[in-house]
C-alpha cells in the first residue's frame, strides 16, 4: 500500500505543481488510520479504493479539496468516524464534499422507470458539482473491480451504472468516464454479446489500424503543405456504442462502417474550418453526414466538426476536427474548465458556452479563479420539487416546501393520521421542517394518536395531505354537525309553523333527504349542520312537495271535465277559463318548464306561482282559489331564470362558473356572490336563455366546475 501511495503522490507532483500534497498526505494518513485493517472483496487493503478514486479525479485535474475528499469519501460510511470529526480536522469545504458523496450512496435503482428521476436526484443532492465528480470516479473504480462481487450484485451495479452514472457522465461531458462505464456495464449485463463484438473488433483490428494509418499520413501531409499545424490520431468506437448501433438500426457488424475515425487537433478555430476544407478536397464528403458542433455546441458543451467521407480504397471514414481546448472538454467535460481557468480570462464566449449550465447551476457574477468557479456552481435542477427517501431507499417526489406530514400522507393515509413525530436523517425534527432533496425521512406513529391537528393544514403543501386531514375532521365532526343541522332546521320549521307537523323519522322526511341526494337522514342533517344544505332550502322543498300533493287531491279533480283554452298573452293555459287575465307572480318568477299553479285573485285574474314558491304555504289555506294551469307548447324565448350555485370557495370560482354559462349561450343579467366563514361560496345568477330544454344541461355543466357541489333553481 505504501508503494501505491508513494506512486500516487509522485504522479500528483508531476501533474500539477499547485496541488497541496502536504494536505493530501494528511488526508491519506487519516483515512489509513480510520480504515485500519479493512479489506475489499478482492482481498486488497481497503485503502486501495480511495487511492484509485483520487487518481481518477486527479486525471480530471481537480483541485486539492476534491482530491482530499476523494481520499476520505468512504470514511464516514465504513468506519466510526463522523462528519463532524472530518470538519474539525479538514474544514467545512472538504467535510461538505465527503458528506455529499456519503448521501449519494443511498441512491439505488430499483426500477428502470425511476432512472431519469434518480439521475435528477443525484444532481439535485449535490450542492457542489465536485461531489458528482467524486461519485463518478468511485463508480468507475468499483466497476473496474466488479468481478469480485456475487453475480446478482454485479448485475445490479451494472444496470445502475448504465441507467444513472454513464448518462450523468455524458450530461457533464466527461466522455472518458462515460465510455469506460458503458463498456464495463455492458460486459456484465451482456457477456456473450460483449465477447462476440470484442472478437469481431479484434479480427479486423490490424486491417483497420493499417487503413487509419494510411489515411492519417495522407491528411497530415496535405495539412502541413498548406501550413496548418495539427496532431492526428486514430479513434476506435467502443464496444457498447457498436452494440447500440447494431441493435437500434438492425445492422450486422460488417455493416457498421464508422468503427474507427481520425481525430484532428489543431491550434485555432480558424484552423478547424481550414482543415475541414482540406479533408473535403482529399475525399468526397457523404451527403447528410456533416455536423458542425462548433457553431452549435451540444448541451454538455461538446464542440467539434464531424464529417464522413469516402476515404482511401473507397471506404467510409469519419473525421473529427477540434482545437486542443475543445478536445479537453470532449474528454473531461466541464471538469476541463478547471485547468483552463488558471490560464485564460473569462470572456463572453466562455460564458456563452456555459449557457446550458445556467439551468443547472447558479453562476457567480465575478469568478476570479478555478476554486471560486467551483464554489459558485450550485445545482438548481428542480426548483419546484424535492426528492426524499424512505428508510428502505424508495424515492418520494414532493413539492418544494413539503413537510414530514406531506411525506406521511404520501406513503399512506393511516400513517398520516397516526403521525406523532418525524426523524430526518436519523434526527428528530419539528413537523413544520421543510424537506430537502436527499433527506431520509422516518415517520413516528402511535396507535393511541388523537389524529391530525387542524394546525397541520397551515404547514402542509400537498393537496393530498390537506384533503385527507379535512376528511378526518369531516368524519369526526359528523355527530356535531348532525345535531347542529337538526337544531337549525327546527328553527326554520318553527318560523313557518310546521315544527309539530314534521317528523325526522318519517318516510316523508327520508324521501326529502333523498331528493337532496342523501341516502341517510343523519347524513342529510349533518349536511345541513355543516352548511352544505340550507335549512331554508329544505323547508322550501317540503312546502313544494306538500303543495303538489294538495293540488293532486284537490283542484285537478274539480276541473277535469272542463275544456282547456289558452290565455292569449301570458303563454299560460288556464283549465276551464278563456280570455282571463293571467300574470306571473313576481315573488317566484315562474318560467316555462317550472311546475306551476294558478291562484284566483279578486279583480286581478289568475296569478301563476311556482309550486315551490315560499308564499304558497299561506295560499294553501284557501284551496278553493287554486286552479290548474300549464305552459303553452308554442312559447318562444328568451326566458329569464335564476339559479343558485353552492361551492367551496376558491380563486377564480366566479370566472369559471360564468364562463360555463356564457359558453352555453345564455345572457347573464346579474351575478351575486356571498361567502361564509367556513369557506363556502353561494353564487346567484339571473340570466336569459333561448331554449328552456337546455337548462338542465346547463346546470349539469355548472356542477362539473371544480369545487361546485350543488346547483338549483332559485
Amino acid at each position: 500500500m505504501k508503494s501505491k501511495a508513494d506512486d500516487f503522490f509522485q504522479f500528483l507532483k508531476k501533474q500539477n505543481e499547485n496541488i497541496d500534497t502536504a494536505l493530501l498526505e494528511r488526508a491519506f494518513a487519516f483515512a489509513q488510520k480510520a480504515h485500519g485493517q479493512q479489506q475489499r472483496k478482492s482481498g486488497e487493503a481497503f485503502l486501495s479504493h480511495p487511492l484509485e478514486v483520487a487518481r481518477i479525479c486527479s486525471n480530471l485535474v481537480l483541485d486539492t479539496p476534491t482530491l482530499a475528499a476523494a481520499l476520505l469519501h468512504v470514511v464516514v460510511e465504513d468506519t466510526d468516524v463522523g462528519i463532524e470529526e472530518i470538519k474539525k480536522e479538514f474544514g467545512e469545504e472538504i467535510a461538505s464534499l465527503v458528506d455529499g458523496v456519503t448521501r449519494l450512496e443511498m441512491v439505488k435503482l430499483k426500477d428502470e422507470s425511476q432512472a431519469e428521476n434518480l439521475r435528477k436526484v443525484v444532481l439535485a443532492m449535490a450542492s457542489d458539482i465536485r461531489v458528482v465528480f467524486i461519485k463518478l470516479a468511485d463508480r468507475l473504480h468499483n466497476m473496474r473491480t466488479i468481478e469480485h462481487l456475487p453475480p446478482e450484485k454485479q448485475k445490479e451495479k451494472a444496470r445502475e451504472t448504465l441507467e444513472i452514472y454513464a448518462p450523468l457522465a455524458h450530461r457533464l461531458g466527461i466522455s472518458s468516464i462515460k465510455v469506460e462505464l458503458e463498456d464495463l456495464a455492458f460486459k456484465v449485463l451482456e457477456p456473450k454479446r460483449y465477447d462476440l463484438i470484442a472478437k469481431l473488433v479484434a479480427e479486423t483490428k490490424s486491417h483497420r489500424e493499417k487503413y487509419i494509418e494510411e489515411a492519417r499520413k495522407i491528411l497530415e501531409k496535405e495539412l502541413a503543405r498548406i501550413g496548418i499545424k495539427a496532431k492526428t490520431e486514430g479513434r476506435l468506437k467502443h464496444f457498447y456504442s457498436i452494440y447500440k448501433k447494431m441493435k437500434e438500426k438492425g445492422k450486422e457488424f460488417s455493416e457498421i462502417y464508422d468503427l474507427s475515425a481520425i481525430r484532428v487537433i489543431v491550434n485555432s478555430l480558424k484552423d478547424c474550418y481550414a482543415a475541414l476544407g482540406v479533408v473535403h478536397s482529399l475525399w468526397k464528403p457523404i451527403p447528410g453526414r456533416f455536423k458542425d458542433y462548433i457553431a452549435m455546441p451540444k448541451l454538455n458543451m461538446y464542440q467539434s466538426l464531424h464529417t464522413s467521407v469516402m476515404g482511401p480504397e473507397g471506404k467510409t471514414l469519419e473525421v473529427q476536427i477540434r482545437t486542443q481546448e475543445m478536445h479537453q472538454i470532449a474528454e473531461f467535460g466541464i471538469a476541463a474548465h478547471w485547468r483552463y481557468k488558471e490560464k485564460i480570462a473569462i470572456t463572453d464566449e466562455f460564458e456563452k458556452r456555459l449557457s446550458w449550465l445556467r439551468q443547472v447551476f447558479e453562476l457567480g457574477s465575478e469568478l476570479e479563479d478555478a476554486r471560486e468557479f467551483l464554489r459558485s456552481l450550485k445545482l438548481d435542477l428542480l426548483p419546484e420539487e424535492v426528492y426524499v427517501f424512505t428508510p428502505r431507499g424508495d424515492v418520494i417526489s414532493l413539492p418544494q416546501g413539503s413537510t414530514p406530514i406531506d411525506f406521511a400522507y404520501q406513503i399512506h393515509t393511516d400513517i398520516g393520521h397516526s403521525c406523532v413525530g418525524a426523524k430526518v436523517n436519523k434526527r428528530i425534527v419539528p413537523l413544520d421542517y421543510q424537506l430537502r432533496t436527499g433527506d431520509v425521512v422516518e415517520i413516528l406513529t402511535s396507535k393511541s394518536s388523537p389524529g391530525p391537528s387542524r394546525d397541520w393544514l397551515k404547514i402542509t403543501k400537498t393537496s393530498r395531505a390537506r384533503s385527507k386531514i379535512r376528511q378526518w375532521f369531516s368524519r369526526e365532526e359528523r355527530e356535531d354537525y348532525t345535531q347542529i343541522g337538526k337544531e337549525a332546521l327546527q328553527k326554520v320549521l318553527k318560523r313557518q309553523g310546521l315544527l309539530n307537523a314534521v317528523s325526522f323519522e318519517s318516510a316523508e322526511f327520508e324521501n326529502l333527504a333523498k331528493s337532496f341526494n342523501y341516502k341517510k337522514v343523519d347524513d342529510f342533517l349533518a349536511g345541513i349542520g355543516s352548511g352544505h344544505v340550507s335549512p331554508k332550502q329544505v323547508v322550501s322543498r317540503l312546502i313544494q312537495v306538500r303543495s303538489k300533493q294538495a293540488l293532486d287531491h284537490g283542484v285537478s279533480s274539480q276541473v277535469k271535465k272542463v275544456k282547456v283554452k289558452k290565455s292569449p298573452d301570458s303563454g299560460v293555459i288556464v283549465r276551464g277559463v278563456s280570455d282571463v287575465l293571467v300574470r306571473l307572480a313576481s315573488c317566484c318568477n315562474p318560467v316555462p318548464g317550472d311546475e306551476i299553479v294558478g291562484y284566483i285573485t279578486r279583480g286581478r285574474g289568475v296569478t301563476v306561482h311556482r309550486l315551490n314558491c315560499p308564499n304558497l304555504k299561506d295560499l294553501l289555506k284557501e284551496e278553493q282559489r287554486l286552479i290548474e294551469v300549464s305552459w303553452s307548447r308554442k312559447l318562444k324565448g328568451p326566458f329569464k331564470t335564476e339559479i343558485r350555485v353552492q361551492a367551496l370557495d376558491r380563486t377564480h370560482l366566479l370566472r369559471d362558473v360564468s364562463t360555463v354559462l356564457s359558453d352555453s349561450g345564455v345572457n347573464i343579467l346579474s351575478a351575486t356572490v356571498t361567502t361564509t366563514k367556513d369557506g363556502l361560496a353561494i353564487l346567484d345568477f339571473v340570466f336569459e336563455l333561448g331554449n328552456l330544454n337546455l337548462l338542465k344541461t346547463i346546470m349539469n355543466n355548472v356542477k362539473k366546475v371544480e369545487s361546485v357541489f350543488d346547483v338549483q333553481r332559485v
